[in-house]
Parts: C-alpha cells; structure tokens; sequence
C-alpha cells in the first residue's frame, strides 16, 4: 500500500511542471516585458479568442501600439470594444481615447463617461475637462470641477494641474459646489449626469458649442450686443478662454467672441493632447477688463510667452 502511495505523489509531481507552463495573461506580460512583443501577442490572442477579458484588452493594446504585429486600428478596435462591453474599465478608456483621436467623438465620450463613473481618474479629467470647456459635451463647469477633482484626488499630475487652473477662473462658491458634488461621489452617491443640471445646484448647462468653423453662422457673435474693448495694437498680456481637445472647437469660440475681442488676435497653443485658446495682445489691465467682460465665459489673464 505504501509503495502505491508513493507512486501516485510521483505522478502528481510529474505533471505539474507540464501545467505551470500553460500560458496566463501573466506569461504574455512578462514576455512583453522583456521585449519579445510577437510571444506576448501570440499568448494574449490565444487566450482571446476563448474569452479572456484581460488578454482581449492587452492584444488590443498591441495593435494600437503596432508592437508584436503591425498596428491595426480597426483590430484595436475590435479587441477594446470586446473587453470594453465586458466592463474592463482600462479597455474603456483607451477605446474612449482611442475614438476620440479618430473623430469619433460622441461614442467615444460614452465610454469615457462609463469609465469616470466608476472613478477612473484619466476618463474623470478628459469628461471633466469637457463638461468645463462645453467641449462635445453641454457646459457645467462645476460638475467639471468635481471630475477633475476626483482625478487629482488620485494623485493624477495633469488633473492636479488642470484643477489649478480651474481654481485660477472659478469663484470660490462654484469650487465649493464641485468639491460637494465629489465628495458625495466619493461616499457612493451619484455624481451627476454629465450635461444635466448639477447636484449642488449649478446654473443650467450652456448650449453645446459648435465643433468647427464652418458650424458658426455668421456674425452670431456680435448678436450679444455686449460693448467690445477697444482694439488693442499692443501689450504682453493675453486672456486664456479655455483648453480644447481640437483646434476646431478653440476657433469655434473665438469666433463666437469675437465681437466682443475688439479685433484681439487668436493664438492656438498646443499643450500635449489639448488646444490652448489665448487672445491678445493686452496690456495687463485690459486683459483683466475683458476677462470682466466676457463673464460668465471662463477666462483669465496670462503672460504672453
């Protein structure tokens, strides 16, 4: 009886080398780590096609990168959107930013949408960013607040620094609003709807703005009536009206504004992933003075660089 029990444990011992070699999305990250992209993607496809969520989001991954097999948007695509309906929250978000870079603007903040409301700090930036901005999404700068709160929260540095910017335009009974709409969030109440009417009671959401130039009818700035500043020839100061995730979306402000500009030019900085609106020149208290005048449009005054 003995010698049977010593021959089953020798059998038990024998096989199990044979299943820790089976390949896991582990085997395929570490492969991918040591830079042997083509077995991490041979491994993550494998695991794929059966249904394996994490191994979908990594070869989508792959192919939006074009390393381990040539870059495949349309793949990357596919892989995302799989792993994406099966709840991956990192799937959602690089499918969201993924359709965002190809235009496809609306379907691609609905996943970042999915992905901020179960707090994932760079879809909290990118929605909150566009809930500021009225950038895709209709205008509620305080919900705005809260999002990118929540991100910075997480110890997220361009949401911190996105936050600073806010604080600089916001009044402080609009930050208070948004820091109460993200701590309810973070207490496991609803954060809000992003386009509806705030939680805290924020002023109802300005229309959406155009996306491009040619969705501006003309001359539908100077139907504000508002009294211009007087142009302007010279000054090292500008006014800073937002930050936009396509240079379309900037010029469609500036021109929406532009009859209260007193023929200020435009300047469009490029800021990693976003469009900077700036108009100038002013003189520092002329900047300040416009700022006044275009309340309650976001803006406010920064050094000419």
């Amino acid at each position: 009886m003995r010698s049977r029990i010593a021959m089953a444990g020798l059998a038990i011992a024998l096989c199990t080398p044979a299943l820790a070699q089976v390949p896991t999305v582990k085997s395929g990250v570490e492969a991918w780590q040591r830079g042997d992209h083509a077995a991490a993607v041979a491994i993550w496809r494998n695991l794929a096609e059966k249904g394996n969520v994490d191994a979908a989001f990594d070869l989508g991954q792959a192919y939006r990168l074009g390393k381990g097999i040539a870059a495949d948007s349309a793949q990357a695509k596919r892989w995302l959107e799989f792993a994406a309906n099966k709840g991956h929250v990192d799937a959602q978000v690089s499918l969201g930013l993924l359709l965002f870079d190809s235009g496809d603007r609306t379907t691609a903040m609905n996943w970042l949408k999915k992905a901020a409301e179960k707090g994932e700090p760079r879809a909290l930036l990118v929605v909150g960013t566009a809930l500021f901005n009225g950038d895709g999404l209709p205008q509620d700068p305080v919900l705005g607040y809260a999002y990118v709160s929540r991100a910075a929260a997480q110890g997220l540095a361009p949401a911190k620094s996105t936050l600073a910017e806010m604080d600089r335009i916001m009044t402080v009974e609009e930050r208070q609003k948004g820091v109460a709409i993200a701590m309810a969030a973070a207490k496991g109440q609803p954060p809000g709807k992003p386009g509806a009417k705030s939680a805290a009671g924020a002023p109802k959401a300005a229309p959406k703005p155009p996306s491009g130039p040619a969705d501006v009818p003309p001359k539908a700035a100077a139907k504000t009536g508002a009294k211009a500043p007087p142009p302007l020839a010279s000054g090292g100061w500008r006014v800073q009206l937002g930050a936009f995730s396509t240079k379309g979306a900037a010029q469609a402000l500036y021109a929406r504004l532009q009859g209260k500009l007193g023929g200020a030019s435009a300047f469009y900085i490029p800021a990693g992933a976003v469009t900077r609106l700036q108009v100038g020149p002013f003189s520092k208290a002329d900047a300040a003075a416009t700022c006044a005048k275009l309340k309650p449009q976001p803006c406010f005054p920064v050094a000419a660089k």
